[in-house]
């Protein structure tokens, strides 16, 4: 990849793509499903205090850093997650095959086929997620007609697995986390494919800016970097972000596909999803912070779609909130985004860091 250098109007800054694809793909290299995310929490959190930043964690993991600004006005914050769809062992099957149970959102269709791992107590066992019918040499037309739901699907253990009291002996225990392989690949054509980049890669755009807002003068707004482990399951943001925040921005993925406005060289400032309309002067205030950066960006409307901003509110905070993120085609399968969503995201969000 070619790196660029951009400017922006408070003075040259050095936001280049590689950064934030490298730090993408250390979030990616580190499986982190949604109740057992710690380790990318922590990489965060490493990440966070190498530029001079103090990091607080909440009771459930979520990451926390602090830019302080020069202003009197109630701090905001900005949240991404670093937890994933996976899976957990939902039975252990007579052959020995493991049933599943799946962990946020996860479509089962998508996972014929998937390599994963099994952390049981005695340690990771690898494996592959198949239909019940699995080969079309014994089952021929079966295998097509087969539904893969969740009941359907199994998991075929990389052990000489015959029973279930062969898995069990194993390590196996309904419960035990089933995390899926992410397949991460960069493309000299500045593509992103991989599983999780909802929204390892907005992880990864609040990292660039951390860094890009520390090496200069301090921004007006005090404002929390917030990084949730449960947004999968709808309770990230509630958790962790201070009482005193009267704005929350979500930076999450936007959704790519037939309909959208979203694309993957674009910043998208969503106006509404499944949980309802975001606040209307915020998304006004990101809309002219854009244009006034001359970025590439759209506004669109997710159907089926709810953001941690809306699980705060929905919580009972009095906050306002709004919703950025760059295009993710594919998403919660086999997505992809190019490095000129990643970067025109970030550059939004320090736009945001610095607004007067």
């Amino acid at each position: 990849m070619v790196s660029r250098v951009f400017s922006l109007h408070e003075g040259v800054v050095l936001l280049q793509p590689d950064d934030i694809v490298r730090d993408l793909m250390d979030l990616l290299a580190v499986p982190s499903p949604t109740g057992h995310a710690e380790r990318a929490a922590d990489l965060c959190a490493q990440k966070l205090e190498s530029v001079g930043l103090s990091v607080t964690r909440s009771a459930r993991g979520a990451v926390i850093a602090k830019i302080a600004g020069t202003g009197h006005g109630r701090p905001r914050a900005l949240t991404a997650h670093v937890d994933t769809l996976a899976a957990v062992v939902a039975e252990i099957m007579a052959d020995g095959r493991l049933r599943l149970s799946p962990v946020g959102s996860l479509p089962a269709p998508s996972c014929d086929g998937a390599y994963v791992e099994v952390w049981t107590g005695a340690g990771p066992i690898g494996g592959t997620i198949l239909p019940e019918c699995a080969s079309t040499h014994v089952f021929g037309p079966r295998y097509e007609e087969q539904k893969r739901t969740w009941h359907e699907m199994r998991l075929r253990l990389d052990r000489s697995v015959q029973s279930r009291e062969d898995a069990f002996a194993a390590g196996v225990r309904p419960g035990d986390f089933v995390v899926l392989d992410p397949r991460a690949q960069v493309t000299p054509s500045g593509f992103v494919k991989s599983r999780f980049l909802d929204d390892k890669a907005c992880a990864a755009i609040l990292l660039a800016a951390a860094r890009e807002v520390a090496e200069g003068p301090a921004p007006k707004q005090t404002t929390y970097l917030h990084f949730s482990v449960y947004e999968e399951v709808g309770q990230g943001a509630p958790a962790g972000i201070p009482e005193d925040v009267d704005e929350i921005v979500a930076v999450d993925m936007a959704a790519v596909g037939a309909g959208q406005a979203s694309d993957e060289h674009h910043v998208t400032i969503c106006a509404k999803d499944s949980g309802g309309p975001y606040d209307f002067r915020v998304r006004q205030r990101l809309v002219a912070l854009a244009e006034a950066e001359g970025l590439p960006y759209v506004q669109d409307v997710y159907p089926y779609y709810s953001s941690d901003a809306t699980a705060a509110a929905r919580s009972g905070r009095d906050v306002r909130i709004g919703l950025i993120g760059p295009g993710v085609d594919a998403s919660h399968t086999h997505e992809r985004t190019h490095e000129d969503a990643l970067l025109a995201t970030a550059r939004l969000a320090v736009a945001y860091l610095r607004e007067a």
